[in-house]
């Protein structure tokens, strides 16, 4: 419930949640403080999906 309670959650809040969901939401919160290196570009997704993305194969 701490947990829930540092995300902002109510309990009628997690009446409509599964635990997958408040797992992942509180996953996410600690990914917040990381720092990556590699950022992609703008757009690269839109181009991934399109299969213009070149992985370096």
């Amino acid at each position: 419930m701490l947990r829930c309670a540092e995300l902002g959650l109510t309990i009628e809040d997690l009446d409509d949640m599964t635990m997958g969901m408040v797992y992942d939401m509180v996953i996410e919160k600690g990914n917040d403080r990381e720092k990556y290196d590699i950022k992609a570009p703008a757009g690269s997704m839109a181009k991934f999906f399109r299969g213009e993305l070149d992985l370096g194969e």
